[in-house]
């Protein structure tokens, strides 16, 4: 079932969202250049340059859906999301600085994540994990994302393993709870699997 609607769980709170103004319009198109110059000034440091992080426990954010990472950008300005790093970052951001930063990492070409443990079995139980829970409705087969459904292809174990457990513990702000719910089945054991698995989508080796 959760499948089958997989595309109305995403469509849902866009249309909630945009209707009911929680996402500011931008008051120009989003500046593909100016995001560019941001992001080598401030974030290169964490997230790359070309937005393929090298520190796993800094996201990746190349071809990460626009829409999410406007989204997490003011979860950080309006202390929704805390961190000590982005927090202070994302205060000063205008609306259309936010647009600017999405719009830049979403254009960049995404990279295999820094090499992480890699447990054959757990890999492979992550796999039927995502299988029994829908990962990919939502998330797509392929783990790209969609709209404000983040893209988790590219995302190292220990960038994953957190967020897992964060969710878990009703820790993480996220647009409408979604993620909150479908983690609390999960066992510890399930989270580890699945970091190890999300992991490797992307690596060849």
């Amino acid at each position: 079932m959760r499948g089958a609607l997989g595309s109305a769980w995403v469509r849902a709170p866009l249309a909630i969202a945009l209707t009911c103004g929680l996402l500011p319009a931008p008051a120009r198109a989003a500046d593909v250049e100016a995001g560019r110059r941001q992001a080598a000034a401030v974030c290169a440091t964490c997230h790359g340059l070309d937005g393929n992080s090298t520190n796993p426990r800094a996201p990746s954010l190349a071809s990460q859906a626009a829409f999410y990472i406007h989204w997490q950008l003011i979860f950080f300005r309006d202390k929704r999301r805390v961190d000590a790093e982005m927090s202070p970052f994302a205060m000063g951001l205008t609306d259309d600085q936010m647009a600017d930063l999405a719009a830049y990492y979403t254009a960049q070409t995404p990279a295999p994540p820094p090499a992480g443990p890699r447990d054959p079995d757990k890999i492979a139980a992550g796999r039927a994990a995502a299988e029994r829970y829908h990962c990919g409705s939502c998330h797509t087969p392929t783990f790209a994302g969609q709209q404000y459904v983040p893209r988790l292809a590219g995302l190292s174990y220990d960038y994953v393993l957190r967020q897992l457990r964060a969710f878990k513990a009703q820790q993480r702000a996220e647009l409408d709870g979604t993620m909150t719910a479908s983690v609390q089945p999960l066992t510890e054991q399930d989270i580890e699997n699945l970091a190890q698995y999300i992991a490797t989508v992307l690596r060849k080796d």
